[in-house]
């Protein structure tokens, strides 16, 4: 039996997910390796994911150290931050609409994402991936991103060597061998990262058109699947309903990356939980007819709003963000707190995240004993 972690990340908001590996990792013996067979990642949760994949032979000490990233995490190690970078990247979108929309030399993007880059290559060892899997430490990890010439979400993965390319309409699974070109891509959110050119298409973030974003796990063998959300507690209608004037830039972006990482993901866990219902009124001779499996599924959601935290932390910004994100409306007044939500790569934030994500997880902690306690470790 195969245990999955899926997780769909969505920039900052990343951090959360941390919170809630940390907590896992105390549940288990400290000894342990990794608990999941698959990892499936998406956005900033690839990045989470290649962490646990690549250290799948100490558990515990890929936590600390993703834990130790994000919490000394600040946004010129994400992306460069300065008053000239942020006019550069500006004038260069300007100047395409002279060009068919096209950029001259490097890809559209109102940042400039290097510095990530870097950072990747310093804390995660990628190419220790396949050391891991003939170990059979881990059966795949798989990293989606989105095609902007086909428009199809591809889920790059490496693993067992039993595995095989799959294709579903929009999805198409295709086994390589993972570099941190791919991170890159899957974490590159629209408009506010560049894409990044992999064989012979630019890919940008993993969760747009990702109607799927659990099938991954499932064409790679998962039997179970712990799911690690990043919606946040949703608004009341009374708030919903409070419209004081017309959408801002960073409004419609916001609504935007919350269609991408949270509507799809949530789409996908009730159709599972309703096929699972299904399934239970059918007999496994049936079931075995009809090609059919329940999957057990677990899903870690946040209490948390995070448009609100975010609120609190946008002071941590550098001065020339934040006043690229007031100029967008990227606050309380302007309505798009949300986008701020993605974009506040700060310590003290994603502290914040990781707390939250901690003691969420720890609510449920009988439930996750028992839900990896059976897994293979």
């Amino acid at each position: 039996m195969k245990t999955a972690l899926v997780l769909s990340g969505g920039g900052a908001r990343g951090a959360y997910q941390v919170g809630v590996l940390k907590a896992i990792a105390e549940i288990l013996p400290r000894s342990s390796t990794n608990p999941f067979q698959i990892v499936c990642g998406t956005s900033s949760g690839a990045i989470n994911a290649a962490k646990v994949a690549t250290e799948a032979d100490n558990f515990f000490q890929a936590v600390t150290g993703l834990e130790h990233l994000w919490s000394n995490l600040t946004s010129d190690q994400i992306h460069q931050v300065g008053y000239y970078d942020i006019i550069k990247s500006s004038v260069k979108i300007v100047l395409s609409f002279f060009h068919s929309g096209i950029a001259q030399g490097k890809p559209l993007s109102l940042f400039n994402n290097r510095p990530l880059f870097n950072m990747l290559k310093r804390n995660i060892d990628i190419a220790r991936l396949d050391k891991m899997i003939k170990e059979e430490r881990i059966h795949a990890l798989s990293i989606s991103a989105l095609g902007y010439t086909s428009g199809q979400n591809i889920s790059f993965f490496q693993g067992h060597e039993s595995l095989h390319f799959w294709k579903r309409s929009r999805r198409i699974g295709a086994k390589t061998v993972l570099e941190h070109k791919h991170l890159m891509a899957s974490s590159a959110l629209p408009a506010i990262f560049p894409a990044v050119h992999i064989n012979r298409e630019y890919f940008g973030d993993g969760a747009l058109r990702q109607s799927a974003p659990m099938s991954s796990a499932l064409h790679l063998g998962a039997d179970k699947l712990l799911v690690i959300g990043v919606s946040g507690s949703a608004m009341s209608m009374e708030e919903r309903l409070v419209t004081v004037h017309s959408p801002s830039i960073a409004q419609v972006l916001g609504n935007l990356l919350n269609s991408a990482f949270i509507d799809s993901l949530e789409e996908d866990v009730q159709m599972l939980e309703r096929f699972n219902s299904l399934a239970a009124y059918i007999t496994p001779e049936q079931q075995q007819e009809l090609h059919i499996r329940p999957v057990e599924l677990l899903v870690i959601k946040p209490k948390i709003k995070f448009e609100e935290m975010a609120m609190n932390f946008t002071h941590e910004l550098p001065k020339s963000m934040r006043f690229l994100l007031s100029m967008i409306g990227a606050n309380k007044k302007g309505g798009g707190s949300s986008l701020a939500s993605y974009i506040l790569f700060e310590r003290e934030y994603c502290k914040a995240l990781i707390q939250s994500g901690y003691e969420d997880a720890m609510s449920q902690a009988e439930e996750i004993r028992q839900f990896v306690g059976v897994c293979q470790i």
